[in-house]
């Protein structure tokens, strides 16, 4: 299996240093991964590490807990937008799934979207999976499906569970096609990448990107 495409390359740390972008970018562009996914205030930089190769640079908003103001996530959108960032990685407001508030996450969602089509970008919707019930999830699909986005991804990694093949296989039989899914958090093994992606997982949030191309050889 070919697993580098299926990789959005990661660092988020708080701690994140230039020379650990740097190492991120030049790993990203030897192992022709899709994406590298880094924090916000390294984007312009990233851009210029990967320059014109096939390697996209990915950013986060709302991270990691989902809970800022729209008009904050709207905020960080544009400033993405501005630094030229090609995807951007949402965390949907938690607070707001888990307390049933669906109207809010519907007017979240639907002053995001123009933002991101007017643009040409891909966004890809953190619902945290690992945190919810089944239901929860399946109402998430729902919503984002009415929204045509191009990824729900599983999880920030900051949470006590990240991607599980359970949580990715609900995911699947509740998004059309077209819509893909992003697992991360605690992919640690090429083995659980495979079953992710046999699941239904089109990109895979890893840290340990390198180790896990190592052991798909």
């Amino acid at each position: 299996m070919l697993l580098n495409k299926y990789i959005d390359h990661t660092i988020l740390k708080p701690t994140t240093t230039l020379d650990n972008i740097r190492q991120l970018c030049m790993e990203a562009v030897e192992y022709d991964f899709a994406a590298v996914c880094i924090p916000p205030p390294f984007v312009k930089l990233a851009k210029t590490f990967v320059g014109n190769t096939n390697t996209k640079v990915a950013t986060v908003t709302g991270f990691p807990f989902g809970y800022s103001a729209i008009e904050a996530k709207v905020a960080e959108t544009v400033l993405a937008i501005i630094d030229e960032a090609d995807e951007l990685d949402m965390v949907a407001n938690l607070l707001a799934i888990r307390n049933g508030d669906w109207e809010y996450l519907e007017k979240e969602i639907a002053t995001i979207m123009p933002i991101i089509r007017n643009k040409g970008k891909v966004i890809k919707v953190i619902i945290e999976s690992g945190i919810l019930l089944e239901e929860e999830i399946i109402r998430c699909c729902g919503l984002y499906t009415k929204y045509q986005v191009d990824f729900v991804k599983t999880s920030t990694g900051y949470a006590e569970k990240g991607a599980t093949v359970a949580a990715v296989k609900l995911m699947r039989a509740n998004l059309p096609a077209n819509i893909q899914i992003k697992a991360s958090g605690g992919i640690r093994t090429f083995e659980f990448a495979k079953e992710l992606i046999d699941a239904g997982a089109t990109r895979l949030g890893c840290s340990g990107s390198v180790e896990l191309m190592k052991a798909s050889v």
